[in-house]
């Protein structure tokens, strides 16, 4: 019996970059694992005894790197909301009241993690 391979040896690699690119998501509860032949598995949510909540599997590195790049774009959010004082968090309300500087260094940010990842921006 053959076994079957969801993910390109390209694909395999490219994805290893964006999870590398982006492996400080790791302190905030999200792991990203290499699965083999299957992709790679962000995990989010750990609780003891009882494991990961989330798990969504990925055989294409571009969708991965969006997955994770606002995976860590909410991280921030949360981060400066709680700055600001703001307890009910909705990402977009949190972001258009940053100033226009903040917004541009948040944004090129994924600039930054891009090319860490080797990814093309469009």
């Amino acid at each position: 019996m053959v076994k079957e391979t969801y993910i390109t040896e390209e694909e395999r690699r490219k994805c290893r970059k964006v999870a590398d690119a982006f492996a400080e998501l790791e302190d905030v509860d999200v792991v990203v694992v290499d699965v083999g032949r299957y992709g790679f598995v962000k995990l989010q949510y750990y609780v003891p005894q009882k494991g990961f909540e989330n798990d969504i599997t990925f055989t294409e590195s571009m969708e991965l790197f969006e997955d994770l790049w606002e995976e860590w774009l909410h991280t921030q959010l949360i981060i400066l909301a709680k700055e600001m004082g703001i307890s009910n968090i909705v990402y977009d309300d949190v972001f258009q009241r940053l100033t226009e500087e903040k917004q541009r260094e948040l944004m090129g940010w994924k600039q930054h993690f891009a090319e860490i990842a080797g990814i093309e921006m469009p």
